[in-house]
């Protein structure tokens, strides 16, 4: 069963950046939209930004608008998502997965921790 495997989370100011990082082993995932995806504690995982196979759309979340920017490589087989102006409302277990999810039985990976504190 393919995983994703997600990178580059950690300990940012408010007001600070970070660049996450995703990758897959299955090349036929790069055919579809690609998703990142966050689980505050005591929350539901929610959606934050989606990007299409072609890198010509991208959709946001409301809360990370012009703050988030989502691509891909899909030489690399890896997507990326560029956090700026991080607040502390950020912090969540940050997940990546195709859009909608369960494509290709494509399951969840352990996601990478962003904190957002002074």
């Amino acid at each position: 069963q393919m995983q994703f495997v997600e990178s580059g989370g950690g300990l940012v100011q408010p007001g600070g950046s970070l660049r996450l990082s995703c990758t897959h082993s299955d090349s036929r995932l790069n055919a579809y939209r690609m998703g990142w995806y966050r689980q505050a504690p005591g929350k539901q995982r929610e959606w934050v930004a989606y990007v299409s196979s072609t890198n010509s759309i991208r959709n946001y979340a409301d809360s990370v608008k012009d703050r988030f920017t989502i691509s891909r490589d899909n030489a690399k087989n890896t997507g990326y998502l560029q956090m700026n102006n991080l607040k502390p409302e950020d912090t969540a277990v940050y997940y990546c997965n195709t859009y909608p999810t369960g494509i290709l039985s494509a399951s969840w990976g352990q996601g990478t921790q962003v904190t957002v504190s002074s």
